[in-house]
């Protein structure tokens, strides 16, 4: 591990002292951005300067506390630009030619348009930083980003900062115990009961951004720790446009992607399709010392997968200005997997003078699939002119997963043992509906912003699991009655919020309130039921911002979270695919709450910017998974209330641009953690956890561009630690016929196949886990883009007199 932190931190220091001395000129471009509805002006919103065709921004700085910005020593050339802020549409200026008699172009107010009524976008030829930073939220702009293409949500996660991806493609917030996804601002756990699948076939190019909400506002639920939000695109551009894309690599992965959109005078229509085929090899170990009372003793277990899996997901939307005070968004997305899994199990038992007792072979196979469909409608009212809106929303979902598995087991020695043979047929079920009523009014003036709402959200999932072993004599399979069971899991939450929002003289203050009432009932088949008491909770949440001298930025927040237990860990079916190492949920969790706070502060020259924050957050009644032996040597994991977690957190957020070519960012967290509980000794830990992740990008000559990606992580858990190892991807990309058509190659892992370590801890075990997959590829990809578009030019006026 010394190896690779020594490896990783040097080539940071390479990275992040690139220099270039940029030629000072006197050219200047300057301007206001308001809102296009009363003119009231926007601090701190982001403008970002490009020189001429260049994919990469020159520059990009914030609006002052009065919405005005300012770039100075500009070499004489054309440039374009692009403003952007939360809830408003992106705002572009194409030809700002700068000349040596007319050096100083005013570009007067810049008006956004809410993102609610953006029709009207202006230009929309200029391209945005691949990574924006906020007081709240860090924004992963996917369009911008090399190794973004002909990929999907899995892939773009691993590259997005403070995010880490784990090897079953489930995404985690650095510093965050409970993470969820969203898309479109809307939960997606209640689109599909593996969120991993769905992410692993939602093409990237279907994607326009990935936002990491630390401190989420009020309107968002208050389930998780931290929200990964992905935004679709919705496809503004006015006409029709699209692109086609495929990726090939050496592995025999592959995809193909799709995606168009026509839009009219007032309706756009828009839809995407993504196919994928990915395979996946790897093998690990485990070894295992057992002390219990009488005896000392030791199972060494080493593994090997081959998993195959395949994929589509196809998306529709429509898009209707139905007047110019109502408009109505409806979607649909369906998706389906397939997949075949084999894998082998080879388990030593040894004694305490570590010499082998038995030797059990196994061999597994697996067969799934799974289809989910998913419809939104969006419906938006513009209650007067002072900007007030009404917002309807309704989400229906139906997902259907099954997976058929086999399990042969048959002893090496003794041969006096016999052999089993069982087959799990597991069918999940999962159906939802979402409503929300969304309000929100412009105050004194367009100043403040009041907010409120209300939402219903209701869950069903059903888990049918039927577990039969094979007779030998009769040559039969026989119904497991101790381990086969149905689950049926009920969810209703109705929840209510108001919140504030204040901008003056540079200060920014959001203040919220929600409330949820939750309602949780679950049964099972063997007769079984369990009533949650239905309970209230409540969130408060605050954030307050103050920028100063134009380049400064202090930021300071508070909320309340909550972890609900839901079905996978509640459930209490006995998984023993590994029949010395099983698993099962625990029907008596509680939630658990999270007091979180933060500090940030940001400063930002015309070449960089920096972001220290520091965060603390106490949870009580933390839900993790733990292990325990019994006596006769089996491990059992499950779910429980652990105890308490004190979390001290330190992130330093940077990006580095020396010249107009070369791009650099990084990110580095250090976590303390202290885990304390009554419930098991060995689950009083303190450690701390490690994560860094650092960006280089470089435009080249012959419409070329170059992007690459280092990650570490090192995270401490309840009963152990998951020692993680560098992991890197490389891309080179080359535009072709006025950029419609570009070509690229990727590589992840050029260095060597992944690996992870683990280490766990408990009263009366010692364990170590050594794993390694196929994650070194090359890919290829090719990407045609086809555009037929309307852009409105903005008339430059005269620079100032003097």
């Amino acid at each position: 591990m010394k190896k690779h932190a020594l490896l990783f931190i040097t080539l940071s220091i390479l990275s992040l002292t690139t220099f270039g001395i940029g030629f000072a000129e006197k050219g200047v471009i300057r301007g206001k951005v308001v809102e296009e509805v009363g003119a009231l002006s926007i601090p701190f919103a982001g403008v970002a300067l490009y020189e001429g065709t260049s994919e990469q921004p020159l520059q990009t700085i914030q609006t002052d506390e009065n919405g005005f910005f300012k770039f100075s020593n500009l070499k004489i050339g054309t440039y374009k630009l692009r403003v952007s802020y939360v809830g408003f549409t992106n705002f572009f200026v194409n030809d700002i030619i700068l000349t040596e008699k007319d050096n100083d172009k005013n570009l007067g107010n810049l008006k956004l348009a809410s993102e609610q009524s953006n029709l009207n976008e202006v230009v929309i030829t200029a391209q945005k930083p691949v990574i924006e930073f906020g007081a709240d939220v860090i924004t992963y702009n996917v369009g911008s980003s090399i190794l973004a293409e002909g990929s999907t949500a899995t892939d773009l996660l691993k590259n997005v900062p403070m995010v880490q991806v784990d090897i079953d493609g489930n995404a985690t917030i650095t510093g965050k115990r409970s993470t969820r996804v969203f898309i479109d601002g809307k939960p997606s756990d209640y689109m599909t009961s593996n969120i991993a699948d769905l992410l692993n076939v939602l093409p990237s190019d279907a994607i326009e951004k990935i936002e990491v909400m630390t401190n989420p506002p009020s309107k968002y639920s208050g389930d998780g720790e931290g929200i990964l939000n992905i935004v679709m695109k919705k496809g503004f551009k006015v006409g029709f446009n699209g692109n086609l894309g495929i990726t090939a690599g050496v592995q025999g992965n592959k995809n193909a992607n799709a995606n168009a959109s026509y839009k009219g005078k007032n309706y756009n229509i828009n839809g995407s399709a993504g196919y994928r085929y990915n395979i996946n090899r790897g093998d690990s170990e485990n070894y295992r010392s057992n002390f219990l009372p009488d005896t000392t003793f030791y199972l060494n277990q080493f593994n090997n997968y081959d998993n195959n899996s395949n994929g589509g997901n196809f998306r529709i939307g429509f898009d209707w200005d139905i007047t110019e005070k109502q408009s109505l968004r409806l979607s649909t997305n369906y998706n389906i997997n397939k997949n075949d899994n084999l894998s082998g199990n080879d388990f030593y038992y040894l004694n305490e003078d570590y010499i082998e007792t038995r030797l059990r072979n196994q061999k597994n196979l697996g067969d799934g699939n799974s289809n989910n469909f998913v419809f939104n409608a969006d419906y938006n009212l513009k209650t007067d002119t002072s900007g007030g809106k009404l917002s309807l929303g309704f989400t229906l979902n139906t997902n259907n997963n099954n997976d058929l598995r086999s399990y042969d087991r048959m002893f090496v020695f003794p041969t006096n043992l016999s052999p089993t043979l069982q087959q799990n047929n597991n069918q999940t079920d999962n159906n939802g509906i979402n409503f929300t009523l969304d309000y929100d009014k412009p105050v004194f003036k367009k100043r403040d912003q009041v907010e409120f709402g209300l939402a219903y959200n209701y869950r069903k999932n059903d888990n049918d699991l039927l577990v039969q072993n094979f007779n030998y004599q009769t040559e039969a399979f026989v119904v497991n009655e101790r381990l086969s069971n149905k689950f049926f899991y009920n969810e209703n939450i109705l929840s209510a919020y108001a919140s504030y929002n204040y901008r003056k003289d540079g200060w920014g203050v959001k203040t919220g309130l929600r409330t949820e009432y939750t309602d949780v009932n679950f049964d099972l088949s063997t007769g079984e039921s369990y009533n949650v008491k239905p309970y209230f909770s409540l969130f408060p949440n605050i954030s307050i911002n103050r920028f100063f001298k134009k380049r400064y930025n202090f930021g300071a927040t508070y909320s309340v979270r909550i972890n609900r237990p839901r079905e996978n860990a509640l459930n209490p079916q006995v998984n023993n695919s590994d029949t010395l190492n099983i698993s099962y949920g625990n029907p008596d969790l509680n939630p658990a709450y999270t007091h979180q706070m933060g500090l940030s502060f940001g400063v930002f020259g015309q070449k960089w910017s920096f972001t220290p924050r520091v965060s603390y957050s106490t949870s009580k009644g933390v839900i993790e998974q733990y292990r325990m032996v019994k006596p006769n040597g089996i491990s059992e994991r499950t779910f429980s209330n652990v105890g308490t977690n004190n979390a001290f957190a330190l992130m330093l957020i940077g990006n580095y641009r020396p010249t107009n070519k070369i791009s650099t960012n990084g990110n580095f967290s250090v976590i303390q953690n202290d885990y304390s509980s009554s419930l098991n000794s060995s689950l009083n830990r303190t450690g701390l956890s490690l994560r860094g992740s650092i960006g280089f990008s470089m435009q080249l000559p012959l419409k070329t561009a170059f992007e690459s990606n280092l990650n570490y992580a090192n995270n401490i858990t309840a009963q152990g630690r998951n020692k993680g190892s560098i992991t890197s991807s490389f891309g080179a990309r080359k535009s072709f016929f006025k950029n419609t058509l570009s070509a690229r190659i990727s590589t992840n892992d050029p260095f060597g196949r992944r690996n992870n370590s683990s280490f766990n801890q408990g009263v009366n075990f010692v364990s170590q886990s050594f794993s390694t997959n196929n994650s070194n590829n090359v890919s290829f990809s090719l990407n045609y883009r086809f555009t037929k578009i309307k852009t409105n030019k903005v008339e430059i006026p005269p620079a100032p007199k003097p």
